[in-house]
């Protein structure tokens, strides 16, 4: 049962001042007008700003939106890159009380419709690259009464049958700078984010302001971000928030680079802006991370990144990639974990003062590969099958539940009844990753609940394994999936995509992972592809490569 919240004597403190994130980009830009914002133009050319001017755009947006009608509790929907629009319109829309819609453009569109439709959207905001994703799901959609496309063109030119159909440029043309923002309830929705959906339909987490602002400062003070740093927004700001970079940069008034759309062939284009920007924090994947230490060691390139942080997620970074990234440049590639339902950040990767002081280099590097420490305000524990919490000793793994003020404790719409088997008791959000906590206080992921390969009854890591096959040199990146076997319930199969093709043999594979796996362990059958499927949001697509391999072993 929940905690019995005890009140105490009363404090002199402005209690009633709600939290608001309308203030971070307002505070910044009183504070700090002058500070420059770098973005992309749609033509590949880079242009400059400022938070004043920046600012400036936030609140004739804002009167804009009023003037369609937009009223608290509405849901405007995101259709854009890392834009500067997109910017923008993280600080306008949720200012004027409605909720910000993030619009993963990694969905499929069935699923982008039923987000569309589950969050009762009214209007929606789109790139004028994105019109024909937007024409395509119109039809399927409820509630949408209007559209604003984002467009260097007059709305005249614009060819589209959505209607009625805005122009972002004119709409803030026409509208005031001047605004008196509204005190929001702090617990109000500041915006909604759907998870990917790879087991039914999307889920609906709804951030408030409250636990935007403090997930900001967390994220702020783990990453050790001030106002002397230049954040480059590369993860994708239509989902989870850009992982907080926008608004932690923004709490500390950084100088802030914005990419626009890009793709994997402008690693170069990330590459040299990082550069030449003097960019010192810039979260991402090792999907980017990889071919960008590619492109600066084919150049020979050896920025002095000293002061760079590089948070990274969505799968667990290889020693090889972080400890490369420091050799080549000086760069700390900063291993950190968190899902959509936790905003993201849950854990982050220090060295404890402690750890430094009895390990070694190797044992260190080896430790990074852990997800880190629990950050402040932030409640896990770790449950067997039994429900009891396992022990931390870095080898009991149980399933990964957390707490939290930035943590979800709902799914919005969702029925009671199957929202209780996602939570405990206690309100622990379960995460479905299997984890161990050791004696120093760090999470380890050893793989998904669904991921974890069940051998004879004894678990293979999906992950640790994986993450071995990419220390090779001539593995370019690998996924390790369980599939049935008629003897054994389950067998581990290693799928490699190499960087020249039979460069390797299985034998090779199976050799190179004896070091760290005992032989039962090792996969009976190693399947070369040219790529490893991957999800909407980058990561390997086990679910599809289990369909395609299921019968491997039954073959043969």
């Amino acid at each position: 049962m929940p905690q019995e919240i005890v009140q105490g004597c009363p404090s002199t403190m402005g209690d009633d001042v709600q939290l608001n994130t309308t203030t971070l980009i307002r505070h910044a830009a009183r504070t700090h007008g002058e500070r420059e914002i770098v973005y992309r133009e749609r033509d590949g050319s880079w242009q400059r700003y400022d938070y004043a001017h920046c600012y400036e755009r936030v609140c004739r947006g804002a009167n804009a939106l009023r003037r369609l009608g937009v009223q608290p509790g509405d849901r405007v929907g995101i259709l854009d890159w890392n834009n500067r629009e997109h910017f923008e319109l993280y600080w306008s829309i949720p200012g004027i009380a409605a909720v910000m819609l993030q619009l993963n453009l990694r969905l499929a569109p069935e699923q982008l419709a039923y987000v569309i439709n589950h969050s009762q959207a009214s209007l929606i905001v789109v790139d004028e690259t994105l019109l024909p994703l937007a024409e395509a799901l119109a039809g399927q959609l409820t509630a949408v009464k209007g559209w604003i496309v984002i467009s260097d063109k007059p709305l005249a030119q614009i060819k589209t049958p959505l209607a009625p159909l805005h122009q972002y440029e004119e709409l803030l043309a026409g509208a005031s700078a001047d605004i008196n923002w509204p005190l929001i309830a702090e617990n109000s929705a500041y915006s909604a984010c759907y998870t990917t959906g790879t087991t039914g339909n999307p889920k609906g987490v709804y951030y408030s302001h409250r636990s935007i602002y403090l997930h900001s400062m967390a994220v702020a003070s783990n990453y050790g971000i001030t106002l002397d740093d230049c954040t480059l927004l590369l993860t994708p700001m239509f989902h989870a928030s850009c992982w907080g970079s926008p608004q932690a940069a923004a709490l500390t008034a950084n100088k802030i680079v914005l990419p626009g759309r890009y793709g994997m062939d402008d690693i170069a284009m990330l590459t040299d802006a990082a550069i030449r920007e003097d960019v010192t924090m810039m979260a991402g994947a090792p999907v980017l991370f990889q071919p960008m230490l590619d492109y600066l060691r084919a150049n020979e390139l050896k920025p002095d990144w000293s002061r760079m942080r590089m948070p990274c997620g969505a799968t667990e970074p290889p020693v090889s990639l972080m400890r490369g990234f420091y050799e080549q440049t000086g760069a700390e590639i900063i291993h950190a974990y968190g899902a959509t339902e936790t905003s993201p950040l849950v854990t982050v990767n220090r060295y404890k003062p402690s750890a430094r002081a009895e390990l070694g280099e190797d044992e260190l590097w080896d430790l990074k590969r852990k997800q880190g420490l629990p950050v402040s305000g932030v409640d896990i524990k770790i449950l067997g099958l039994d429900g009891k919490e396992v022990a931390h000793d870095g080898a009991s793994a149980g399933e990964l539940c957390i707490r939290g003020p930035w943590i979800t404790a709902s799914y919005h719409g969702m029925d009671a009844a199957d929202m209780a088997s996602r939570f405990t008791d206690d309100g622990y959000w379960r995460s479905g990753d299997m984890a161990t906590l050791d004696a120093r206080g760090y999470v380890k992921i050893v793989d998904r609940t669904k991921d974890v390969i069940k051998s004879g009854g004894e678990w293979i890591s999906s992950i640790d394994m994986e993450n071995a096959l990419a220390a090779m040199p001539q593995v370019l990146e690998a996924a390790v999936i369980g599939v049935p076997h008629p003897k054994w319930q389950e067998r581990p199969v290693a799928v490699v995509a190499l960087r020249e093709k039979g460069s390797v043999t299985a034998d090779d594979i199976r050799a190179h992972l004896s070091s760290r796996f005992a032989r039962w362990q090792l996969p009976d059958q190693v399947v070369f592809v040219d790529a490893i499927a991957r999800t909407s949001v980058g990561k390997a697509n086990k679910k599809a490569m289990r369909a395609e391999y299921r019968d491997l072993y039954a073959e043969r």
